[in-house]
């Protein structure tokens, strides 16, 4: 089972009086620093992630780095990315030119997160559903591709979608290069060897990430 991270408050006379600060939007992705909805999520480290049963979470990585997770619900899946952005502009702009680029197949459309891509992609001889959603914040930028079935069908694509806009985005201060992957850890305290590593490919659902327990 996963580890939970409960936000925890101070206890002192001053503060226990203190209410948390409204959210100020209706749902995220969130940013760890501006207020967000109060429950149990899965800490991550780069990610907090709301805790859901019916989703088996599993982490990708490359070398010794956690880079990303995978979300798993009947026969689709969502596979997040956080990566890091410039102060002054968003990646997501670019992001989907690069996508487009590789994949002339997908078509750009507006979604509940604005601007997004749907359509066919083939690989390793297999032809599936995705949909590719954007989300730049504060000196991140959070990608989010759906695969399978609630790629093309906005009914099963609903508990994902609600999932993502629970997110929260940990960047944390460090100086950090454009486009480099935001670090994720496991939710245990001591950590366990992962058996497989390989990296997320946004454009295949790969069996091999390993999942955490």
């Amino acid at each position: 089972m996963f580890r939970r991270r409960r936000r925890e408050h101070p206890q002192g006379p001053a503060d226990s009086a203190k209410a948390p600060a409204e959210p100020m939007r209706e749902s995220g992705p969130w940013d760890s620093d501006e207020p967000h909805p109060e429950h149990d999520r899965v800490d991550l480290g780069g990610l907090l992630l709301p805790h859901n049963p019916d989703f088996d979470v599993r982490l990708a990585s490359v070398g010794d780095q956690h880079i990303g997770v995978v979300v798993i619900h009947d026969d689709s899946t969502l596979q997040l990315q956080a990566l890091a952005a410039p102060r002054s502009m968003g990646l997501w702009d670019e992001v989907r030119t690069k996508i487009t680029q590789q994949v002339p197949s997908l078509q750009g459309r507006e979604g509940p997160f604005g601007a997004e891509l749907s359509g066919e992609i083939t690989a390793d001889g297999q032809t599936r559903q995705a949909r590719y959603l954007g989300v730049d914040g504060p000196r991140w930028f959070l990608l989010a591709v759906v695969h399978g079935p609630a790629a093309a069908d906005e009914a099963l694509a609903a508990p994902f979608l609600d999932f993502l806009r629970d997110v929260v985005v940990v960047r944390g201060t460090e100086p950090m290069a454009r486009e480099e992957p935001i670090a994720l850890r496991r939710p245990n305290e001591h950590g366990v060897p992962d058996e497989d590593r390989t990296g997320l490919n946004p454009f295949r659902r790969g069996p091999e990430i390993s999942e955490i327990r």
